[in-house]
């Protein structure tokens, strides 16, 4: 161990191994070291004996819940939007080869009591049944704007320049009622609450274009693609990336103490008496608690069930948004399925999770507009864990500190996260215009 290395990566998080992919292709010597004996850090999948023993110490689960092998269960569940930065990231650097994807059933809204199918395009707001007859013809107006917009084409912009225009006033021209305007800004453009709004319109324009591009990828009922067997595939999928490139891991390393020089930069990294040098270092917030805060809580069901959830058409997997104006919350409330068609449940099992943002002191009570969409549950379990975000000024002392993950059920903004780390610590971008077809072979298999 006594080597040097450009950047030495604590934990095997999903953006800690992304990052490590992407620096090790980049022909940096990486050392990759986690305290754990598994892959994952806190987006690991568990098997129903580990979701037991974590949640419920000793006891054994119950027979009638099937194999636990065949039990793999997501601690941070999210879907993959089909052409988003996560699938242009795995394309990029190849990972695509490890890992098989399948599309998601069903994308879905909370809105005045019940579950809706988002709509996405023009065609299909004059089906919903989310909108009166007239509330229709004004979105299908919207979305063909939506449609047609390009950037780079000023005459699809009707003369409104939405880098200047907010989201509030570009929906206000359109005299969209708040109830559309919510499932637009939160089930569609995935904003996760109403700060958007007063914010400049293209950005929720380009997430409602990626939206209606991911949903058309698959004709399928939603824009989402998730891995066979759980997203623990994912960091051992980069894991394997890494190693190719001459990567080295190391699991099951205690401590793993972060040494930094007399000018306070990082050095390297001490376990077991044996010191690493590097000239980086590459952490979750874990590693280095002095230079991180607490940004919040996230509260997250796990619920063990027999059938789909109900008003979803039966989908086997599926995400439902609750927008917060729904809720009277300040951040929305999402809700996500997976089931033994992905290969994460005995057949005939659901998994369901219900996340949210904790506002109270009572956060498992705040969940409860979700789990009451649910219907009867074999078993539930609750998850609290704290968020953090970094304080440290990496220029100068070369700790780059991932964010905790959110409570979203998709992975825009963890994806972000991950890229804004890579230029920070390279100062380049990752070029993502790639063959979105590489990622779609697998996911039409099934």
């Amino acid at each position: 161990m006594d080597e040097e290395y450009d950047v030495i990566v604590l934990g095997t998080g999903l953006k800690e191994c992304i990052l490590s992919g992407l620096l090790s292709v980049d022909g940096l010597k990486v050392l990759h070291m986690d305290r754990n004996d598994y892959y994952g850090g806190d987006s690991t999948s568990l098997n129903l004996n580990q979701l037991w023993k974590r949640f419920r110490g000793e006891d054994k689960p119950p027979a009638h819940l099937g194999a636990s092998r065949d039990y793999n269960v997501d601690m941070v569940p999210k879907f993959m939007m089909a052409n988003g930065t996560l699938v242009r990231t795995l394309i990029h650097t190849d990972v695509t080869k490890y890992l098989s994807f399948k599309a998601v059933d069903g994308s879905h809204v909370f809105s005045k009591g019940k579950i809706y199918k988002v709509p996405a395009t023009d065609m299909e707001a004059l089906k919903s049944p989310l909108m009166g007859l007239f509330e229709k013809r004004r979105a299908r107006n919207f979305f063909i704007y939506v449609q047609d917009y390009n950037e780079a084409d000023p005459k699809t912009h009707q003369g409104l320049d939405l880098t200047r225009v907010t989201t509030r006033e570009l929906i206000a021209k359109y005299g969209l009622s708040d109830d559309t305007v919510d499932f637009i800004g939160h089930a569609l453009a995935l904003h996760r609450d109403d700060r958007y709004l007063d914010e400049p319109a293209l950005d929720t324009v380009k997430r409602m274009k990626l939206y209606a591009e991911s949903l058309a990828r698959f004709q399928g009922g939603s824009p989402y693609i998730y891995p066979l067997y759980g997203l623990g595939e994912l960091p051992q999928g980069f894991a394997r990336l890494s190693a190719v490139y001459g990567g080295t891991y190391m699991l099951n390393k205690p401590e793993c103490k972060v040494e930094f020089d007399m000018e306070g930069k990082v050095c390297g990294v001490t376990s077991e008496g044996e010191t690493a040098k590097c000239k980086k270092v590459v952490c979750d917030p874990s590693y280095l608690p002095n230079k991180v805060r607490k940004i919040g809580r996230v509260v997250r069901a796990i619920a063990i069930m027999s059938h789909p959830i109900p008003n979803t058409n039966e989908s086997h997997s599926v995400q439902i948004i609750l927008p917060q104006k729904q809720l009277g919350r300040r951040s929305d409330m999402y809700v996500f399925c997976c089931s033994y068609t992905h290969n994460v449940a005995p057949r005939g099992k659901f998994i369901a999770f219900v996340s949210a943002e904790a506002e109270t002191d009572n956060p498992q009570l705040e969940l409860k507009p979700g789990l009451d969409l649910l219907g009867p549950v074999d078993d539930i379990f609750y998850d609290i864990y704290d968020r953090y975000e970094p304080v440290n000024e990496p220029s100068l002392d070369n700790c780059f500190v991932s964010t905790s993950y959110d409570a979203t059920t998709h992975f825009e903004t963890t994806v972000t996260d991950v890229l804004n780390m890579y230029t920070l610590i390279t100062g380049k971008t990752v070029d993502l215009s790639v063959d979105l077809s590489a990622a779609s072979a697998a996911a039409e298999e099934y």
